[in-house]
């Protein structure tokens, strides 16, 4: 199976950190993020990956080379403008020829793969996407209208439950015909896409660890709580 890692973006909420250090090779313990990833993937079977690379490749393909260290193949595809989120999958449409995996630089979590592509293949998506519950609490009163600005509900502190995108998601090789070739597009917009256009899109509930680290008190977080969770994250219980 092959699996494509997005590790293009600039990363700009973890500056300063970033504008040295691609976002993939930010150290989570004693290894990068991306090398927690990579060994995550080798274990569910994945035997090659696509880094999708812009911001510092020279970095990125320094550090993880052609991939022999963690028994997996390692291409490289170069984004000569930004894309967004979906847009590079474009580029490297011709290499992917069966179910794949898409997964952003910066997941850390204790989701199995394997489970979730089994999970997709048994449904007969088109995409299937892994969701996590969230809570969003305001601290606010919230105030609700009609039409005519008459108050019909009045919510002191609310909150509220989302399942949100983990940034993991597969697909079957047939989303490509959706996806512009070399032009911007994320991921919400080809999802939507896929939807008005009668395809199946699937989600993955997953109630088990799982941290972004796009911001600096998320990333600050996962280091302290991976030298807790480093079995359960690489799969050595």
């Amino acid at each position: 199976m092959k699996a494509v890692v997005l590790a293009g973006g600039k990363g700009a909420r973890l500056a300063p950190y970033t504008k040295i250090l691609p976002k993939p090779l930010m150290p989570i313990g004693d290894m990068p993020i991306l090398e927690i990833l990579l060994r995550q993937m080798k274990k569910a079977g994945v035997t090659e990956v696509i880094l999708t690379v812009g911001h510092l490749a020279e970095l990125l393909h320094a550090f993880f080379q052609e991939g022999e260290r963690y028994g997996l193949k390692i291409t490289y595809s170069l984004e000569d403008k930004p894309l967004g989120t979906a847009g590079p999958l474009s580029l490297v449409a011709d290499r992917l020829d069966d179910t794949f995996l898409v997964t952003n630089g910066d997941v850390l979590t204790t989701l199995n793969l394997q489970e979730l592509v089994a999970a997709h293949q048994r449904s007969g998506a088109m995409a299937t996407i892994a969701s996590h519950a969230r809570q969003v609490k305001v601290d606010l009163g919230v105030l609700q209208f009609n039409g005519s600005d008459e108050l019909t509900d009045y919510i002191e502190k609310p909150t509220y439950d989302f399942f949100v995108s983990m940034g993991i998601y597969v697909f079957e090789p047939a989303v490509m015909q959706y996806i512009p070739h070399n032009q911007y597009l994320d991921f919400p917009d080809l999802v939507l896409k896929l939807i008005e256009n009668g395809q199946r899109v699937m989600g993955y509930r997953f109630d088990g660890y799982w941290q972004d680290l796009g911001r600096p008190d998320d990333y600050e977080q996962a280091v302290l709580e991976f030298e807790s969770l480093q079995s359960q994250i690489l799969g050595e219980e």
